[in-house]
C-alpha cells in the first residue's frame, strides 16, 4: 500500500513538471494558452489524470487537447525520470471545467441579486394584510405556575420550562 502523503507529494510534482514542459519544450501551435491545475495519481502510480484549462473559444480547446495528447508519450518519459519511479504513469489529460462553471454560478447569484433588489423596493410601502401579530399566542398568563409566576399554559404542556434545572434533575 503507498502512503498517501507520497501520493500527493508525487501528484504536486507531476503537476509542476507537466506545466514546466508544457511551458517550455511544447512546440506544438495547436497549443494555446493552457493552465495546468492539477495532477492526481492513483494509489499504485500508474496512473495520473492532468487536469488543464485553456484560455479561448472551443477550437482553441480542441487544438489544445490534440497538442497535449500527440504530446503525451514525451511528457510521460520526462515526468518517469524526474519522479524516479519504478514504472512512470500513463497521463490522462482532462479539461478543467471548474472555472467555466464558477464563472455560471456568479451569473446566477447576480442574478439572483438583482431579483431580490427588485423584491425588496416592491415591497418597501406593502403593509401587513393581517394583524400585526398574526400567530395565536398558547401561554395563558392569568394561570399561576408552580412557582408562582405566570407562564401558565406552556409551564403545563411543557414542565420543564417553568421548573428549572431542578425538575429536569429529579427525573435523572
Amino acid at each position: 500500500m503507498t502512503d498517501p502523503a507520497r501520493v500527493r507529494r508525487h501528484a504536486e510534482r507531476l503537476r509542476e513538471l507537466v506545466a514546466s514542459v508544457v511551458r517550455t519544450q511544447i512546440k506544438d501551435p495547436r497549443l494555446g494558452m493552457v493552465t495546468i491545475t492539477d495532477a492526481r495519481l492513483t494509489a499504485d502510480l500508474r496512473d495520473a489524470t492532468v487536469f488543464y484549462t485553456v484560455l479561448g473559444d472551443a477550437a482553441a480547446k480542441a487544438g489544445t487537447a490534440a497538442a497535449l495528447d500527440s504530446a503525451k508519450g514525451m511528457l510521460r518519459g520526462i515526468v518517469g525520470r524526474a519522479l524516479g519511479l519504478r514504472h512512470s504513469p500513463s497521463l490522462t489529460f482532462v479539461l478543467d471545467e471548474v472555472p467555466e462553471r464558477a464563472k455560471h454560478i456568479d451569473e446566477l447569484l447576480d442574478q439572483a441579486r438583482k431579483e431580490d433588489a427588485r423584491v425588496h423596493e416592491l415591497a418597501k410601502d406593502a403593509e401587513y394584510a393581517g394583524e400585526p401579530q398574526p400567530y395565536r399566542l398558547d401561554v395563558d398568563e392569568s394561570e399561576p405556575t408552580a412557582d408562582g409566576g405566570g407562564a401558565g399554559r406552556a409551564a403545563a404542556v411543557h414542565p420543564d420550562l417553568s421548573g428549572g434545572l431542578g425538575a429536569a434533575e429529579d427525573r435523572h
